[in-house]
């Protein structure tokens, strides 16, 4: 993979420009696939079912575009800069509306900045998507270390503090003094980590996966307390494969991450069971949900396999979670010192409640229950996560 970058500046301008070999070796690994047999079961407790991936397969070697990937990036300002070591690849697309607010966003796992596309139009030119001027971002988007067009980690170390205080570097250099912050998966935990940290300029944070939950014990004196506690029981139990695999062994699923795009397409969809079927509806039924269609769901698995991220994004697991990594041995920080807001969706791991949205933070400022959405937020529903992503910072303006 080669790309265009001007190396004579701190902060680099970014082209995408996918080798043609590159895409033409896909489909033919795409059709190399030894499958197993059907699972034994009507669900997807086995995991992810035949059906589901060899449509998805067959969509993808028949009917999708290989070039969406470097095209839907290119139409956007793409740059890089190299930070404690490792080069950051970002997307900063300006507002055109006077006062905008500077804001860093980041994705998860199994996301990238593809999930985030959909929404730079809403949160840039709101007036455009039914909101007003006032609620302009400058919007910052960058691929997590080791994910995407960001650099790998050649060291241990990378975990999400050390990501939050790039973050605030990145800021930094873009000369940004007065900032908010969001995220959700992995990049909940580096947002939350920002505001514990608490930089010079962070004005806010906006999170829609409740992180002190994945570690504390949470009140259960409510039903709706109770309903949340049993849905992250579930996912302990059984839901969390690919975490405990990523958290103690990234190396070893990586082997096939590397190898095998049909191996990665299964590992990336198989999160949790309401982005599963959503995603699985989508490549057996035609019907997506929002915009997990199958074109940007496969863009997102493309970009993995073309940039070969998939055992490094795995990693970034074992860094923040890993019983073995340098951070098991650190202390927490204290809460955010600054305002703090929480939107829960219905299809998220666990529906939040409030109460402990106030117990994990002592400054809420925003807290909203949606109606529809799930995990992928920013992904499925845009436009309603621009909206609340809007609302959550309104009244730091």
């Amino acid at each position: 993979m080669s790309s265009t970058i001007e190396t004579a500046v701190e902060i680099r301008p970014f082209h995408v420009d996918i080798p043609e070999e590159q895409l033409a070796e896909l489909p033919d690994r795409i059709a190399a696939t030894r499958w197993p047999s059907k699972e034994l079961v009507e669900d997807r407790s086995q995991g992810v079912q035949l059906a589901t991936i060899q449509e998805l397969a067959r969509y993808w070697t028949t009917d999708y575009d290989f070039g969406r990937v470097e095209a839907r990036l290119n139409a956007l300002p793409q740059f890089v800069t190299e930070i404690d070591g490792v080069d950051i690849h970002f997307i900063h697309a300006k507002s055109s509306h006077e006062n905008a607010l500077p804001l860093i966003m980041t994705h998860g796992w199994p996301g990238s900045v593809m999930e985030m596309i959909g929404s730079v139009g809403p949160l840039t030119d709101p007036t455009a998507h039914g909101g007003s001027a006032e609620d302009a971002f400058h919007l910052v988007l960058p691929s997590l270390p080791g994910y995407g067009f960001s650099g790998e980690p050649v060291e241990v170390g990378w975990d999400l503090g050390r990501t939050a205080r790039a973050w605030a570097e990145l800021m930094r250099r873009l000369g940004y003094t007065r900032y908010v912050a969001q995220g959700g998966d992995v990049g909940a935990g580096v947002t939350d980590a920002m505001g514990r940290q608490a930089p010079e300029g962070l004005i806010g944070i906006h999170t829609n996966l409740l992180v002190p939950a994945l570690s504390g014990t949470m009140p259960t004196d409510t039903d709706e307390e109770r309903a949340a506690a049993a849905q992250i029981a579930t996912f302990g139990q059984s839901g969390n494969g690919y975490y405990i695999e990523m958290a103690t062994r990234p190396q070893t699923i990586g082997y096939a991450l590397l190898d095998s795009p049909v191996a990665l397409a299964a590992w990336m969809i198989d999160h949790d069971t309401d982005a599963y079927y959503k995603i699985a509806r989508a490549f057996v039924d035609g019907q997506p949900s929002g915009n997990l269609s199958r074109d940007n769901v496969l863009d997102n698995i493309t970009a993995y396999w073309l940039t070969g991220t998939g055992a490094s994004a795995a990693r970034s697991y074992w860094e923040a979670y890993g019983p073995d990594a340098p951070a098991a041995a650190g202390q927490p920080l204290p809460p955010p010192p600054i305002p703090v807001g929480f939107t829960t969706f219905p299809g998220e791991i666990w529906r939040t409640p409030r109460s402990w949205v106030e117990k994990s933070y002592p400054n809420v400022i925003y807290f909203n229950e949606v109606d529809k959405g799930g995990h992928f937020a920013a992904w499925e529903e845009p436009e309603l996560f621009s909206t609340e992503v809007r609302a959550a910072f309104r009244s730091l303006r």
